[in-house]
């Protein structure tokens, strides 16, 4: 009788166990997508460990730093959420030019992307209230909190400011507010969430430049403003929308099967730019992907058994033709083990990341 009830009991376990799986499996509803081979790490990509020389400013416990912008003083501005798998509060984050940290502004919500405008208010993204500005003395006006179609900005991402005012920005997606677990789910379906748009401050209106993008992420203009780059973190892209011109109103790609996830874009003072990566690609997904059914079956896992994010710094120097420059690495990600945000300030790159608990500083040579 007692063997009995111990066989009852695993049947009966395992049927639990099979019936959360299928459960689990349905809440995902992926696309097959055949990624192109994944190009090799060779000649200007060759791997190297140039990241290893990088120091760190400690963030006083908090995690995130997803944007990276100074002010004329040289104070440097992120935004940080409170625990590494928890992004519901937050705070912005002022750090002065000797490595002192304060918080500038309680913002109740991870704030990804940051830009100065023209009279010195501090435009931002906040996972809460959409796009805000901060004025001098701290007050926040909500700028836009939906699109035309009432759709909210529930993961704002990156932003850049035109020199006419005009305020360009992508949301990763309108459905869900961002934790871990919906960020796989966004990458594992491969459909369009979200989009790139554009906040006019004279009008007060937001226009939709692409409407549903996958994974739309970092955003940043070209030194002429002809056009524009937004990453597409899961289809290993950057696109480029036209802004002025003939192509105005298009978008093509201007670089495609990248070597990894990528994230963070920024231009430098030359119009080159910074393009950080959250990590390499990863060769199981890449199998998977045309596979629906083992998505699914993958997404259903348990957290332990999920696949997880490998620690790779990886940042590329690239043309304004999309041509790669140079590449600085940090194979082992101990010392940049995610660049989600690249920005250059006098001489030296500032790296930050999705989840990391400081800000990594590489002196440019």
């Amino acid at each position: 009788m007692k063997s009995y009830k111990i066989v009852l009991f695993m049947a009966l376990s395992i049927l639990g166990i099979a019936g959360m799986l299928l459960l689990e499996s349905c809440a995902l509803n992926p696309l097959a997508w055949q990624p192109e081979e994944k190009p090799a790490f060779a000649g200007k990509l060759s791997l190297n460990e140039k990241l290893s020389t990088t120091e760190r400013i400690w963030l006083n416990g908090w995690y995130g730093p997803e944007d990276i912008v100074f002010d004329k003083e040289g104070n440097l501005y992120c935004g940080v959420h409170s625990k590494e798998d928890d992004f519901t509060d937050g705070r912005i984050l002022k750090i002065d030019p000797l490595g002192k940290v304060d918080v500038f502004l309680n913002s109740s919500a991870w704030v990804a992307g940051l830009h100065f405008d023209s009279n010195g208010n501090l435009i931002a993204l906040s996972h809460k209230l959409g796009l805000i500005s901060i004025g001098p003395d701290k007050t926040v006006t909500v700028l836009a909190s939906k699109d035309e179609k009432d759709r909210p900005f529930l993961i704002p991402n990156g932003l850049d400011i035109g020199a006419d005012g005009k305020i360009y920005f992508s949301n990763t997606s309108h459905e869900s507010a961002y934790t871990v677990k919906y960020g796989r789910k966004l990458i594992l379906e491969l459909r369009t969430a979200g989009g790139l748009y554009c906040y006019d401050p004279f009008t007060g209106k937001v226009e939709t430049l692409l409407d549903g993008t996958y994974f739309g992420n970092g955003v940043v203009l070209s030194a002429d403003e002809s056009h524009l780059l937004m990453t597409e973190t899961e289809k290993y892209r950057i696109l480029r929308y036209w802004l002025k011109g003939e192509r105005k109103g298009n978008t093509d790609v201007f670089m495609d099967n990248l070597q990894g996830f990528p994230n963070g874009i920024s231009i430098r003072d030359n119009g080159t730019y910074w393009l950080g990566f959250s990590t390499k690609r990863n060769d199981a997904l890449d199998r998977i992907h045309p596979n629906p059914g083992m998505k699914k079956f993958v997404y259903a896992l348990p957290n332990f058994l999920q696949p997880k994010q490998e620690l790779f710094g990886m940042i590329l120097n690239i043309s304004q033709q999309g041509n790669v420059i140079n590449a600085l690495f940090d194979t082992t990600g101990k010392f940049v083990p995610e660049a989600g945000a690249v920005k250059e300030f006098n001489g030296n790159l500032y790296i930050g990341g999705d989840i990391v608990s400081y800000i990594s500083t590489y002196k440019l040579e």
